[in-house]
């Protein structure tokens, strides 16, 4: 993954994150909130990866 991609990642948490709070339903909600995790795992793993 590129740093490219991982800031395109980071962008996604932000969206989501705005996203999460303005959702109308709780069910809405909850989907955004689970979208987030997937990202923040994602984030996380390419992290992992890219230390020595």
């Amino acid at each position: 993954m590129t740093n490219e991609s991982a800031f395109n990642i980071e962008c996604t948490i932000e969206e989501l994150r705005l996203e999460a709070r303005e959702a109308p339903t709780v069910e809405e909600r909850r989907r955004i909130k689970a979208e987030l995790e997937a990202a923040r795992a994602e984030l996380a793993k390419y992290a992992e990866e890219e230390l020595p």
